[in-house]
């Protein structure tokens, strides 16, 4: 089933829209580049419009605010919607600011995104209107566990039902659910923890998913999460004892480049619940 989505961004390589944080921009493109598909980077107001109205999907990463980019997410979320296109928003540190919160609140009231994708306690500050978010990562209080399995699911499809999205959260044990049906994703290795912008680049990996696979986001998804933590695998056992993270990014992202559907389908570790 994997194998066919990840084909899919192969075959058509659809073009990105990107409205992401200057940290990790150069990732998310390069990201994009090795996946199959094209990126293109653009927040300004007066051409995200434009832009959007030639791309196949559209990635709104909200981790480094300021005014013109809100608008432009707006603008830029509001045509992919009128298209048609398919959205995801990652609400990078949503809870540790009112201006990250208000802005994802903001979003989700005024566009329909297809996919919201977040760390535990980015999610739980969307559900809740504020957080505990220690800067963009999760708060350890927060971390989905097996005891607690059942629990964040409930959660999560509930969310899912109230913005009417795919919910992904991502974190040690990943989570992608809809209403009705829920992923549990075992892949990755906690050194991705330690690289700025894997959550950036994963985003804009499902971007291109979703942009390839119409009318299957929740598998979509699903399938770029499972081939970002497998691809986390398989560039770890690459390193030797002088590398270090900024290989280790690099490393994935050559994975990304080098992965097939028959790798991804044999490598993919996950239940339905």
């Amino acid at each position: 089933m994997f194998k066919e989505k990840l084909e899919n961004v192969r075959k058509l390589s659809p073009l990105i829209h990107n409205i992401t944080n200057y940290v990790t921009v150069n990732d998310c493109a390069n990201i994009l580049l090795a996946c199959g598909a094209s990126p293109i980077m653009s927040d300004a107001v007066q051409e995200v419009e434009e832009i959007t109205g030639i791309c196949s999907g559209l990635n709104i990463n909200i981790g480094t605010l300021n005014e013109q980019t809100i608008q432009a997410m707006l603008s830029a979320g509001k045509k992919a919607n009128e298209l048609n296109h398919p959205a995801i928003l990652d609400p990078v540190g949503a809870g540790a600011s009112k201006l990250r919160t208000k802005t994802s609140e903001k979003l989700m009231e005024e566009i329909k995104f297809t996919v919201v994708r977040g760390n535990i306690s980015e999610i739980k500050a969307l559900a809740a209107g504020e957080g505990t978010t220690k800067g963009v990562d999760a708060d350890i209080a927060d971390c989905i566990t097996e005891e607690k399995l059942d629990e964040s699911i409930r959660f999560i499809q509930k969310l899912s039902e109230r913005l009417n999205a795919v919910i992904a959260v991502t974190g040690a044990i990943d989570i992608v659910a809809d209403s009705e049906k829920a992923y549990v994703i075992r892949n990755g290795h906690s050194m991705m923890s330690q690289i700025t912008g894997t959550g950036c680049m994963l985003s804009a990996l499902i971007a291109a998913y979703l942009a390839a696979n119409p009318g299957e986001a929740l598998e979509a998804a699903a399938a770029a999460i499972c081939a970002m933590g497998l691809c986390g695998e398989l560039a770890h056992e690459r390193l030797d004892i002088r590398d270090g993270n900024a290989t280790y990014r690099n490393y994935i992202i050559d994975e990304i480049f080098n992965l097939d559907g028959d790798k991804l389908e044999s490598g993919a570790r996950y239940e339905i619940r």
